[in-house]
């Protein structure tokens, strides 16, 4: 017996222009049985958390690499 999905995320590569991702945004709502794609803003957060998460997996390289 299969799952059944209620709905999907979609992650970017990198943040994009709004006006931008509304493209790809129109392109989704073609798609068979979508009803709605709402969007998230980038913040202060995200960007702290990814230099975080670079810092900790440089250390963890360094430490390999000694």
């Amino acid at each position: 017996m299969t799952d059944r999905l209620k709905g999907l995320h979609v992650v970017f590569e990198h943040n994009i222009r709004e006006d931008d991702a509304q493209k790809i945004i129109n392109a989704i709502l073609l798609l068979k049985g979508v009803i709605v794609v709402n969007h998230i803003l980038s913040s202060a957060d995200d960007n702290i958390n990814k230099e975080q998460i670079k810092y900790e997996l440089r250390q963890k390289l360094f430490a390999v690499l000694e």
